[in-house]
């Protein structure tokens, strides 16, 4: 049974919002009331993903707004902030908030860094993150050290963060996803969640059986976490129908934009995604890989591509799939973000054995 289930939160959401006129427009208190509503129907919290919109603004206003049952898990590039100014603002937030931060360790791709002044390659990018987030956790567990590295060389680190006591033990967790040899490597020796995006049953199994494999390596088990979008209604036939006004009211231009990422984008978990080699299909469920499986978002969407589509039963079933091979937390989404929170938390959860928390 899983141990966890969180939802997500972005600023730009709405029922399509890849397109302009399937956005909402963004305002701070439907922000908030969508975290208090997270809170309130038993989701532990939520992943803030990289978007337009900075996810440390959001993730204290949110914090500040809900009580000790959301848990935000902030999405952070390695690299783009000083190792020890992120310790800093990670054990100032845990102080205001109570020890409820996680991070989500992002390593973006090659072409996206290059515009925040950071140029690694695939492979670098990784021995970037290996060494900057083991950084972080020393930071975050409070310790004062040297450290001369291939990219970053400090003295007495942590010696002005004295004062700022870590709530969390032994650190601020840290959440991660890497599919290529490299991500997996770096995943198996330094983070606590092992995350990835749907796609079929057997090839994920093939691939958490290596993420298993390196991390015993190291003496180390990592829990499994998988990010994955539903779209679940009363039967099939409507769910699938759902996915296929996702696919009329979407743009030719998205498409365009989308196979264009997928042309440039050098991340493996990505081009997994990209399974249907974007073919644009006349019926969503001619992308159907696997029962109910679709990766029909990433047509529309950078990141997590793979919808479950399905009735209430067979999403329960799909994800209790997911369970046997030990995936114990799930990130969930549906479009729109306020609506499908209910649905999700009223249907699937119960169904999965999530408990809903009682208002104060």
């Amino acid at each position: 049974m899983a141990s966890e289930f969180l939802w997500y939160i972005i600023p730009r959401e709405g029922s399509y919002p890849w397109e302009p006129e399937g956005r909402r427009p963004v305002d701070l208190g439907y922000l908030q009331q969508l975290a208090g509503t997270v809170e309130r129907l038993g989701y532990s919290g939520a992943l803030l993903a990289t978007d337009l919109h900075d996810v440390w603004t959001l993730g204290s206003a949110l914090a500040a707004s809900t009580g000790p049952g959301f848990k935000p898990l902030l999405a952070v590039h390695p690299g783009l902030i000083a190792p020890t100014l992120l310790a800093k603002m990670a054990l100032t937030f845990d102080t205001l908030f109570g020890g409820r931060l996680r991070f989500n360790v992002v390593n973006g791709s090659t072409t996206s860094l290059r515009e925040y002044g950071l140029h690694v390659e695939h492979d670098e990018r990784y021995a970037l993150s290996a060494e900057y987030w083991s950084i972080v956790k020393r930071l975050t567990a409070g310790e004062v050290f040297d450290h001369q590295g291939r990219y970053y060389d400090l003295r007495d680190a942590g010696a002005g963060l004295r004062e700022l006591t870590p709530v969390q033990e032994p650190h601020i967790p840290l959440w991660f996803g890497g599919s290529s040899p490299a991500g997996i490597e770096m995943a198996a020796e330094h983070v606590d969640v092992y995350l990835t995006w749907a796609e079929p049953p057997h090839l994920l199994k093939e691939k958490l059986d290596r993420v298993r494999a390196r991390a015993a390596a190291y003496g180390r088990e990592l829990r499994i976490g998988l990010r994955v979008h539903l779209i679940v209604r009363d039967t099939e036939d409507a769910a699938w129908a759902a996915a296929d006004r996702l696919l009329d009211v979407t743009s030719e231009a998205t498409y365009a934009r989308q196979l264009g990422v997928k042309a440039t984008e050098d991340g493996v978990g990505w081009q997994r995604q990209f399974r249907h080699g974007g073919r644009i299909p006349a019926r969503a469920r001619d992308l159907e890989e696997h029962r109910n499986i679709w990766p029909g978002m990433s047509l529309f969407r950078p990141g997590p591509g793979t919808a479950v589509v399905g009735s209430t039963a067979q999403v329960v079933e799909r994800l209790a799939e997911y369970e046997s091979l030990g995936v114990d937390t799930f990130i969930l989404s549906g479009n729109p973000l306020l609506e499908e929170a209910y649905r999700v938390a009223e249907t699937v959860l119960p169904a999965l054995g999530a408990q809903r928390k009682q208002r104060a």
